[in-house]
């Protein structure tokens, strides 16, 4: 007997969600597939499920867009507990290390300097970065402390937005592959107080930003089918977009790499073509050349 066929249909575009608390991003995903009835998504960028806020999710063909989207600058507000560290380094975890010492605003803003830049960080023992082919929660969860190896992170702005007692509210800026629970660890040690992440938002991710969220709820209750679906393009708007004609556009679908003329035209780096509405390829620009990375199966 053959398999039913899947009713699912061909959707394109991005969906930036509002990651509810408690979710993790996998579930994310396939809720909006259920209600986009989507044949294929993915997300740009796991968030924690203690977390909330932006996750961007990509379906069809915008899912050839999610390293580009997942490569650009992450926003997060936070809130960090001072006075015990946890294994996990948020509020989930066992408390592993604890200090009755409490440190002032004026001693954790000095500090603040101390993590802007490209500086080495050590992620979390529960992250999901594999280790010998294993996820290092994984690990963690079985008892086997990971040994992970510090990394090169870079943030661009760390700042103080309120402190109250035990607990500190702060926004960071940083580039991919930033933990913000390992801020929070390592102000923690530093201030001689300990700390962990009790409350985290993000805010931003790569072109998205948090005005652009939309609520699960709303998402599951609206009446239009397609509501809160942004074209595929959405994803790229950080990077430059270089116009082809039709003949152009086809030389890009067959991956071969097309010649630049023009002042507006970028010299270096990511760039994308699109043939009026339709985006046709994205990839790189060398030596006056927009070399096809990811080609698109869309109808003109």
């Amino acid at each position: 007997m053959n398999a039913p066929r899947s009713k699912r249909v061909e959707v394109n575009g991005w969906v930036v969600l509002d990651k509810p608390i408690g979710m993790t991003s996998t579930h994310a995903v396939s809720r909006l597939k259920h209600i986009f009835n989507g044949k294929k998504a993915g997300h740009a960028g796991t968030l924690d499920p203690l977390a909330s806020g932006i996750l961007p999710v990509a379906f069809g063909e915008a899912t050839k867009t999610v390293p580009y989207v997942q490569d650009g600058e992450k926003a997060y507000r936070f809130t960090i507990r001072f006075g015990a560290e946890t294994d996990t380094d948020d509020s989930d975890g066992r408390i592993t290390l604890q200090s009755e010492a409490r440190p002032s605003p004026a001693e954790l803003t000095a500090l603040l300097p101390r993590f802007l830049g490209t500086i080495e960080q050590r992620p979390p023992a529960y992250s999901a970065i594999k280790i010998n082919g294993e996820r290092a929660y994984d690990l963690a969860r079985d008892g086997e402390i990971p040994d992970i190896a510090p990394r090169l992170v870079t943030i661009h702005a760390l700042d103080l937005v309120n402190m109250d007692g035990d607990e500190a509210v702060l926004e960071a800026r940083c580039g991919k592959g930033t933990y913000v629970r390992a801020i929070a660890r390592d102000l923690g040690r530093l201030l001689g107080c300990y700390g962990h992440v009790s409350a985290l938002r993000r805010t931003r991710v790569g072109p998205f930003h948090e005005d652009d969220a939309i609520p699960l709820a709303s998402l599951v209750e609206g009446t239009a089918e397609r509501q809160g679906m942004r074209g595929i393009e959405a994803g790229l708007t950080e990077m430059p977009r270089i116009p082809v004609d039709r003949s152009t556009a086809a030389k890009l679908r067959r991956g071969q790499s097309i010649l630049l003329r023009g002042h507006d035209i970028p010299t270096e780096g990511p760039a994308y073509a699109a043939c009026g509405d339709v985006i046709i390829a994205v990839g790189a620009v060398e030596r006056g050349e927009l070399i096809p990375g990811r080609v698109f199966n869309l109808p003109f």
